[in-house]
């Protein structure tokens, strides 16, 4: 006979609740991105503006650049200073040209999905696992 009987009931139940909950969060998410792509389809909009803008304004630094070395005051930058607006503006276009090639919205989709799904690969065996356990049990008590 088993000592605490009560306490693996508990822990059983529990269990299959947790991985039951898991599972429906995740089907209920995968739901969501579903009718958000195909249903909702102006859902994600609000994120693409989000991903549009840039990290800082060279044009900007530019004209700001340009209206120093225009001046009838002269400015002068040293040349580590050059160098590091040179390098800022090199960053930037490089910046620009990762972003054209990533979609947010579809890499936002992939990082949901991935979520969702770990939800349901964790859930469904921790779920099933702990309530045929129950069931075998409460089989062998009839």
């Amino acid at each position: 006979m088993e000592k605490y009987p009560l306490i693996r009931k508990v822990y059983l139940y529990l269990f299959s609740m947790v991985g039951l909950v898991l599972i429906i969060i995740g089907t209920a998410r995968f739901v969501d991105m579903g009718l958000k792509t195909y249903v909702f389809t102006l859902a994600y909009e609000q994120e693409k503006t989000n991903y549009d803008r840039a990290v800082i304004a060279p044009e900007f630094l530019e004209r700001k650049v340009a209206a120093v070395s225009d001046s009838a005051t002269t400015v002068s930058l040293t040349e580590e200073e050059f160098n590091k607006v040179q390098y800022l503006l090199e960053d930037y276009k490089q910046w620009e040209e990762r972003q054209a090639e990533i979609d947010p919205v579809l890499s936002r989709k992939h990082r949901d999905a991935s979520i969702n799904l770990s939800l349901i690969l964790v859930g469904l065996p921790l779920y099933l696992y702990h309530w045929l356990t129950i069931r075998r049990e409460l089989k062998n008590k009839v």
